[in-house]
């Protein structure tokens, strides 16, 4: 019976001990269920520390970035978009690419390092651009002063104009011999335009003025800017414009002692003596929301073309040597620009050879902006290619 009861007891006990074996079993897995718990929380944490790649983008420039004048306005524009977007985006640039078959091999080196966005900044990439665009329809190209636009291919330009009119107005109230001069570099719409703009600008404070022209048939070489000066100087000229990249021009009138402005970036510091103001262009904006575009993914095709109303077109560091009040009349003409106001190609407007191009009150549309082939009235030279 004894045994019996002992045997009772040690089955009980037998059972007692599976039941909490079992127990800590039980207990085991309940305490491996919160150490789970980092590892599932750890993967959002994971893909939230996974940054998106960084736009790549690129700009082809015609000059060097030294050039103190157009490419130099550019490369500002680049920078500002790097301060804007910091490590969103890696931007690179090739500078004096010529308006050749070598712009199409260097349109194609940049996309093939990965670049998403592409600005060509100058007239003369636009074939090798809409060539390179129909082969690599995942870029978005932009091209600058151009007019062929394709799904992936966009233009873009300044109203330059709107700068040479500003300071016409200046340079027709301090010239002396009424004959200014302008260093062109190739004659193409825009150039003519930026030409017979300044001359009017002169022309709506002394109604005497003759603008004097040079082509040189290139953007970027400063000897050929110091002859073409020098050569407008010999002729009577004592007031200097170009539409070329360097400051060379405004050093030339410095030498001799006669005056000039600065042309796409404010040149001051190059010849303060001759330096009446600078004509500038400012591309950060533009840039900025270009850029800005792509990262949303809404960039689309299209056109722009900013001016004063945009901020792109300034007149700048206007020399103490400029009468008050004909700086007072360059503000006034800035304001007129910036709220509409002032229309610079408003008729009654003459070419050189008296025939009408716009009539009484007639504004200019962007078209007849654009193709722009002849000189108004006032301007003393012959279009290239005339007979």
């Amino acid at each position: 019976m004894i045994e019996n009861s002992k045997r009772a007891l040690l089955k009980a006990a037998g059972w007692s001990a599976l039941a909490a074996a079992a127990a800590l079993a039980g207990c085991g897995k309940k305490e491996e269920a919160p150490a789970a718990a980092p590892a599932a929380a750890s993967e959002p944490a994971s893909v939230a520390a996974a940054k998106p790649e960084p736009l790549k983008v690129a700009w082809l420039y015609i000059g060097p970035v030294g050039d103190g004048g157009w490419t130099f306005a550019h490369d500002n524009g680049r920078k500002a978009v790097e301060k804007e977007f910091g490590d969103r985006v890696i931007t690179t640039f090739v500078e004096k690419v010529p308006e050749s078959a070598d712009a199409e091999r260097v349109l194609r080196d940049v996309a093939s390092q990965g670049n998403k966005l592409i600005f060509g900044t100058t007239f003369g990439y636009m074939e090798p651009m809409v060539k390179v665009a129909a082969d690599l329809p995942d870029v978005k190209f932009e091209h600058a002063t151009g007019y062929k636009t394709a799904p992936n291919l966009r233009t873009y330009d300044s109203r330059t104009y709107q700068g040479a009119y500003m300071a016409g107005v200046i340079a027709g109230g301090m010239t002396k011999s009424n004959v200014l001069g302008v260093v062109g570099s190739v004659p193409i719409p825009e150039v003519i335009r930026n030409i017979n703009s300044f001359t009017l600008g002169a022309q709506s404070v002394n109604p005497k003025i003759k603008t004097k022209v040079v082509f040189i048939d290139e953007w970027f070489n400063p000897p050929k800017e110091t002859e073409a000066a020098q050569s407008l100087l010999n002729a009577g000229a004592d007031v200097l414009m170009q539409n070329t990249d360097s400051s060379a021009v405004l050093q030339t009138a410095e030498k001799a002692g006669k005056y000039a402005f600065g042309w796409d970036s404010d040149m001051q510091s190059y010849a303060p003596n001759a330096h009446l103001a600078s004509a500038i262009i400012n591309w950060g904006p533009y840039y900025i929301q270009e850029v800005q575009k792509m990262l949303d993914g809404k960039w689309e095709t299209g056109e722009s073309w900013w001016g004063v109303k945009e901020g792109a077109i300034d007149l700048v560091s206007i020399s103490d040597k400029v009468p008050a009040e004909l700086k007072e009349k360059a503000e006034a003409a800035k304001a007129g620009l910036k709220d509409g106001s002032l229309v610079i190609w408003k008729g009654p407007i003459v070419d050189q050879d008296g025939k009408e191009v716009l009539k009484k009150d007639e504004v200019a549309d962007d078209n007849f902006l654009r193709g722009i082939k002849f000189f108004v009235k006032g301007v003393d030279a012959k279009m290239p290619g005339a007979k």
